[in-house]
This record gives structure tokens, sequence and C-alpha cells, in this order.
């Protein structure tokens, strides 16, 4: 009885031992999830984001997102480290900001995703063929977004800005060379936009903006940015981050997520028209 005792412990034990040896091989040597911080505005780039996060996880990455409503903390928070990646922002108004900070600050594109039509939207008038002399519009007064909305009104037929303004111009109203209507262009913060439409004939929006107020470019929109245009080639939505970071592997994580169809199918479904090929 006594042998016997003996090895009934033994075996215990033996279990024992293997049981721990299981728990260090297969739970000890299970590599943590890293972080990955970003920041974007709601839609459709936090949407996208929140579209993803159960594909980022299954890659070995947590995304912790933060929303905000701005486009004025997104870059300094990437710059600073603050955060690893941003999506807000298009093309022209990235180089807008590298041009204005110095070189340590300077941000990078790594991944384009879509475009998001600028469109005229109604204010107290609900067809432009009701325009009135001295109507109120109003237009974003950052450089680049304004700009692009006194092109959108030049294409329009409301005004005339001089002869060969592009993309790359910065027009501001004093530059418009014809006004037929004595257009009031209201100069306004482009997410104040939105909530402003009362107190103006029509508003210009940008495409995200557009959409936190449920209104879509191509359906709700009285004039809309072409998807063939010029504005759609160079004012595509852009993943930033930190120079040394452009050949990351989650970098290259992201972008495999983000390359699907179902998102593909959100920017649709939101209005925008994606610019990458699913993967």
């Amino acid at each position: 009885m006594k042998k016997k005792t003996w090895i009934a412990l033994a075996a215990i034990v033996l279990v024992a031992i293997i049981a721990v040896v299981l728990v260090l091989t297969l739970g000890g040597n299970k590599e943590k999830a890293q972080k990955l911080t970003m920041i974007a505005t709601p839609n459709p780039h936090a949407e996208v984001l929140e579209l993803v996060k159960e594909d980022l996880a299954k890659l070995g990455y947590e995304l912790e997102l933060q929303i905000v409503s701005d486009y004025v903390v997104e870059n300094p928070a990437t710059a600073a480290g603050d955060v690893m990646a941003n999506f807000f922002q298009h093309i022209p108004y990235l180089a807008q900001y590298n041009a204005s900070v110095e070189e340590k600050d300077q941000l990078v594109s790594v991944i384009e995703t879509h475009f998001e039509p600028m469109a005229i939207y109604a204010g107290t008038k609900t067809d432009l063929t009701a325009i009135a002399d001295g109507d109120k519009i109003a237009v974003p007064n950052d450089p680049v977004n304004e700009n692009r909305a006194l092109l959108l009104l030049q294409n329009a037929g409301l005004i005339k800005l001089p002869e060969g303004t592009t993309l790359e111009s910065t027009c501001t109203p004093l530059d418009i060379v014809e006004n037929p209507y004595n257009l009031n262009i209201v100069e306004l913060n482009a997410e104040l936009i939105p909530g402003a439409r009362a107190d103006v004939a029509y508003a210009v929006i940008n495409g995200n903006n557009a959409t936190l107020v449920d209104l879509i470019p191509n359906k709700d929109g009285l004039y809309v940015e072409a998807a063939d245009s010029e504005a759609a080639k160079a004012y595509v939505n852009i993943v930033v981050v930190k120079p040394e970071n452009a050949d990351a592997e989650w970098v290259k994580a992201l972008e495999e997520v983000i390359y699907t169809q179902k998102v593909y199918d959100l920017i649709v479904e939101a209005g925008f028209a994606p610019t990458f090929t699913v993967k």
C-alpha cells in the first residue's frame, strides 16, 4: 500500500509539472497586443477605424481611438507623439500644415483612402435658382478649403476668381473679381458651418462635416464637386504618421484592414468615393 501511495503521489506531481509547463508555454509566450493610438474625426474616419478594430486585434494590435470634431489638434498630437497616427485630412491640408511647422514636426501620408466631395448646401434657400442680390454664403475659413470653396462657387457660376486660379491657389473673398449677385461671403471655421445654415442662404461644407448633420454630398448637395474633377484627384483623405513610422509593421497592418470590401462599402454608403482597390 505504501508503494502504491508513493506511485500515486508521483503521478500527481508529474501531472502538476506538466500543467505548469503547458501554462508557461502556451500562456507565457503569448505576445501582448501592441497598442495602436490614433486620433480621427467622426465620419467616415472614426467609423472606418471602429469597423476594423477587431481585424487589427487579430493581427496583434489594440486600437485606442480618440475622436475629435475639429481640424486643430490632430497633427500637433501626432507630431508630439501623443498618438501614433491621425485620420481626418486630405493631401493639401497636410501640405499646408507641413509648410507651417519646423521640419521636426512635419508628418507624412501613408494610406490613401477616399475623396469627400465639397458641396453647396441649402441654408435658408433650398435651390440655387433662388439666389438673389446680397445673399450670404458660408465658406470654410482655413486657406486650403476656402480656396476650394471659392472655386466651387465659381464652377457653379456664382462668382469669378482671377484667371489662372487653381486648387493650389490661396484665394480669399478679397480676390473675387466678379460678383454679379453681390454675395456676402461669410468665413467660418469649417466645423461650425453646418450649424450656421439658418443664418445664411447657402453653405459650402466639407464632406465629413456634412455627414455630421446627416447630409450626404451626392444626395443633398445643391452643387457638388464631380467625381472626375481635379478636386477628386487632389483632395484624397489620408492616414498620417511621423516620418520614422512610415514603414512600421503597424502601418502595414492598418493598410491591410482598411483596403477591404467592408471599408469600401462603408465609404460608399456614407456618400463618399473610395480611392483604393480592394485587396
